[in-house]
């Protein structure tokens, strides 16, 4: 397994290219069942959810052509079926099972996997496709769901659920008659999904809002278009906070600036400057880290997968800053890999006191969830000495080139073997 060695205290200083969003990226892959034909994608990310949900896409029957524009045929499915070894490695799988549900009247999804950061059960998902017609099995680990005919409902879901929201909008968009979903996650990543569905000629209102209004159609087609991916605000977001943390000063380049606002808010308030333009964000940081308080909420609260990064930033603030999580329960593993580099946090159920040090010094981390790794980086790009994180598949997942984007902006860092003693690290580029 690879590593990322970093040797920290270094400002970063310029201008780091956005990719694609994850989050929307694998909805929309998935959501290309729906409609038959070929479908073209630009700005999707080269990341490992990427690959696989290619790879689950491909197992069902749908292949696809990787490139500057993705192509991914799913003139025919053959396999109604999300099995294990894939799901296991991403959770975002359980989104075929709307999408299959819709194109075949059947599927077969296994429970889903991913980071470990608390159980986040499909029981919503369950609830708004049963509404929309379809029944359902639990056996040897598998969903099994049938349906005869999608029909539209009226839908409140018990709690904002992002991928519930996108797998009951996936399959209402076929359904006969209209469907309403209430208290619907409003992230811009399920209203980019809204406008892929409508560019097949899906019609959805209210789509980055909590209440969406769906009017079935019989059928859908591939857009015209190649349909590009919105940027990446969890990617943008984190550079930003290296640019903070390090004392440096980045330039986020195809960032939207309205959808990183909380973030843009919580920066302003740690005492760093931003600067925000049409397609870009900035943010620096000349004076000393303030210490805040802040909470995760659904968007457009501050987003929980930016709350890790906080926390390292925190770590070097003047005084003490109170960060609760409110979606995710266990999302606090990063805090003990931190405290090894020397910072000093107490948690109390949801809520970690970050008390701010001088300094952070280099150590051995281990990653343990996505947005946990990409603490452990920023601590580490802060820290005096050289910090090792381990575990760098979990980054592989959601971060593009993240050791060469970091190194064009002046980062000391270097990937290699876990296997092996580290080389010393340097600048890419």
């Amino acid at each position: 397994m690879d590593k990322l060695v970093i040797s920290g205290g270094h400002p970063l200083h310029g201008t780091v290219p956005v990719s694609g969003a994850k989050n929307a990226a694998l909805p929309i892959l998935i959501a290309t069942l729906v409609a038959p034909g070929e479908h073209r994608l630009a700005n999707v990310p080269d990341l490992v959810d990427v690959s696989s949900m290619l790879s689950l896409l491909g197992r069902i029957g749908c292949p696809s052509l990787v490139g500057a524009v993705n192509r991914i045929d799913t003139s025919r499915v053959t396999f109604c079926e999300a099995p294990y070894d894939l799901v296991r490695k991403m959770r975002a799988s359980v989104l075929a099972l709307g999408p299959l549900l819709a194109r075949c009247g059947e599927a077969h999804v296994s429970l889903p996997g991913g980071c470990a950061i608390g159980m986040r059960p499909i029981d919503q998902h369950l609830k708004g496709l049963e509404a929309l017609g379809c029944t359902f099995e639990l056996e040897g680990g598998y969903v099994h769901g049938t349906v005869d005919r999608l029909r539209g409902a009226h839908i409140r879901f018990d709690v904002a659920t992002v991928t519930g929201t996108e797998n009951v909008l996936m399959a209402a968009v076929l359904a006969e008659g209209e469907t309403i979903l209430e208290n619907a996650a409003a992230e811009p990543e399920v209203e980019d999904l809204a406008n892929f569905l409508r560019s097949m000629g899906a019609k959805i209102e209210g789509a980055g809002t909590s209440r969406i209004v769906i009017q079935g159609v019989t059928s859908l087609a591939p857009a015209e278009k190649p349909y590009s991916i919105l940027p990446d605000r969890i990617e943008a977001g984190t550079y930003l906070v290296a640019g903070a943390i390090t004392g440096g000063d980045v330039r986020c380049e195809g960032a939207n600036a309205e959808d990183l606002a909380p973030v843009l808010s919580a920066l302003e308030a740690a005492g760093c400057g931003v600067e925000r333009g049409e397609g870009w964000v900035r943010a620096w940081r000349d004076g000393p880290i303030r210490a805040i308080d802040l909470e995760t909420r659904p968007h457009p609260g501050f987003p929980t997968d930016m709350q890790a990064q906080f926390m390292a930033l925190l770590s070097l603030a003047e005084g003490s800053s109170r960060v609760r999580e409110n979606i995710f329960e266990n999302r606090f593993m990063h805090a003990a890999e931190l405290l090894r580099l020397g910072a000093r946090i107490d948690i109390d159920g949801n809520l970690a006191t970050v008390h701010g040090v001088e300094h952070l010094s280099g150590a051995t981390v281990m990653a343990t969830d996505l947005r946990a790794s990409a603490s452990l980086v920023l601590a580490g790009l802060a820290a005096r000495g050289t910090t090792e994180v381990l575990r760098l598949y979990h980054l592989d997942r959601g971060y593009e080139r993240l050791e060469e984007k970091l190194g064009a902006i002046g980062a000391q860092v270097q990937r290699a073997s876990e296997g092996r003693p580290a080389a010393a690290p340097r600048a890419a580029g």
